[in-house]
């Protein structure tokens, strides 16, 4: 096996709107938000359509088609209110339990990035603000990171009974990088029902938001394209 690290650059680098640049480490798969939430009518839809077409015609019961279906306009539906509250990049984590003495289970994970406003403030002083909620913060850290002042926090929620989910923790660890105007804040999450493996997953997004920048790291790349 070659032991170089495979570098995927995705097309958006080289977008000279896109506002952040990020890496993430392998086994995290983009969910492209657009193209599943695309107008009906629209070329992006009939391009979903004619990509899930070979795998909705594999699955050879009727029910189990529609219970697919019906999933996936779920999955929509929670990718829609994602992007309602500022969410601009959605992508699904799949790597295997290989921590010494576990039973090399499959662990998910949903990796996002959103814009959230804020008032205008000092760097550090948004970094500060963001882990000082209501929502109580375990393990909060104040960050120097290359693009700026940062904080790190983690929350564990339970749903109700009401809710009608199954009551499996679910542990999100957020990292809040404020944007150089001041006015704005980068919010990398990372959510997973694996809370024993916490250690593992906060070292992820540690080195995502240590490799995100507000700067393309192209440079003038994006202009010769």
């Amino acid at each position: 096996m070659d032991p170089t690290p495979q570098i995927v650059i995705d097309d958006s680098a080289t977008d000279p709107h896109a506002g952040i640049w990020f890496a993430t480490p392998g086994g995290f798969t983009e969910l492209p938000i657009d193209v599943l939430l695309a107008p009906p009518a629209s070329a992006d839809a009939d391009r979903l359509r004619q990509a899930l077409a070979p795998l909705v015609e594999a699955i050879p019961d009727g029910v189990t088609r529609q219970q697919f279906i019906a999933q996936l306009a779920s999955g929509q539906q929670l990718l829609g209110a994602l992007r309602e509250v500022g969410t601009v990049h959605c992508a699904l984590g799949v790597h295997r339990d290989d921590v010494a003495g576990s039973s090399g289970d499959t662990l998910h994970s949903l990796f996002t990035v959103s814009w959230r406003d804020v008032a205008w403030a000092p760097r550090p002083v948004s970094a500060a603000r963001a882990v000082a909620t209501v929502e109580q913060h375990a393990h909060v850290e104040y960050l120097d990171l290359p693009s700026g002042p940062a904080s790190m926090g983690e929350t564990v929620r339970t749903p109700s009974p009401e809710s009608g989910l199954p009551p499996t923790p679910l542990l999100q660890i957020h990292a809040y990088l404020p944007h150089p105007d001041r006015r704005r804040m980068a919010v990398l999450t990372l959510s997973t029902t694996a809370v024993e493996r916490r250690v593992q997953y906060r070292a992820i997004l540690h080195n995502i938001a240590e490799l995100t920048s507000f700067e393309s790291p192209l440079g003038d790349a994006r202009k010769e394209k």
